[in-house]
C-alpha cells in the first residue's frame, strides 16, 4: 500500500533517481503536504470544461504504450462524480487500438493541455470503454457537434497533479485567431475609408 498518493508515480526507482539528482527532498516535501489530488476539485473541474482535446494513453497486454488524441466540443470531457471523468469517443479511423488495451489492460492515463493559457494536468487511474449505457451516451453527446458517439470512455483517477508551465509553447485556439484577424480587418477598412475621405 503507497503511503503517500503520489507514490503511485513516485516509485522506489524514481525516489532513487531524485535522489541521485538532487530533487528528492523538493519531492519528499510534495508528498509530505499532500502534493496531487486523488478526488476531483475545482480545479480540475474548470480545466475539464475548458478543454476540446487530451491525449489518452494506454498500454497493451506486454505494456507497449500508446498516446491517442481525443477530440471533441469544448468540455466534452464531463466529471460524474467525485472520482470519475468520462468523455464520448467518436467515430474515427477504426482502429480500436486504444479500445483493445484497455481490454487487455484498464491501466490508463490522461493528459490535459491548455496551450492557450500554458496549463496542464496530469491524470493517473483506469479506464474502460462502455457501449451499452444510453443514458451515459446521450449525456456525453453534443448535439451541436457533428460526430458519431460510438462509446463512452470512463475513466476512475487514482492520481492526478498540475504540472509546471515551464516550455509549454503558447498557442491560440483557430477562432480567437479569426476574431483577431476580423477585428484587423475591420479597423483596417475604417482607416483606408478615413483616408479616402481625406
Amino acid at each position: 500500500m503507497n503511503k503517500y498518493p503520489s507514490d503511485i508515480i513516485f516509485t522506489p526507482t524514481v525516489k532513487q533517481l531524485q535522489e541521485e539528482y538532487g530533487s528528492r527532498d523538493s519531492y519528499a516535501h510534495y508528498e509530505q503536504n499532500g502534493g496531487g489530488n486523488t478526488a476531483v476539485t475545482p480545479t480540475l473541474v474548470n480545466m475539464a470544461a475548458e478543454v476540446d482535446m487530451l491525449y489518452l494513453g494506454t498500454s497493451n497486454a506486454d505494456g507497449l504504450p500508446y498516446i491517442q488524441y481525443r477530440g471533441g466540443p469544448k468540455g466534452f470531457l464531463k466529471v460524474l462524480d467525485e472520482t470519475t471523468l468520462a468523455f464520448a469517443d467518436f467515430a474515427g479511423n477504426q482502429q480500436f487500438i486504444s479500445t483493445g488495451n484497455l481490454l487487455d489492460n484498464p491501466k490508463a492515463f490522461i493528459f490535459l493541455m491548455d496551450y492557450e493559457n500554458r496549463k496542464r494536468i496530469k491524470i493517473w487511474g483506469s479506464a474502460k470503454a462502455v457501449t451499452d449505457n444510453p443514458e451515459l451516451l446521450s449525456k456525453l453527446s453534443d448535439p451541436s457537434y457533428p460526430a458519431i458517439v460510438q462509446r463512452a470512455i470512463v475513466f476512475e483517477i487514482d492520481f492526478w497533479a498540475l504540472n509546471c508551465r515551464q516550455h509549454i509553447h503558447r498557442r491560440i485556439p483557430e477562432e480567437k485567431h479569426l476574431e483577431i484577424v476580423a477585428e484587423l480587418e475591420n479597423r483596417i477598412a475604417e482607416l483606408e475609408a478615413k483616408l479616402t475621405r481625406e
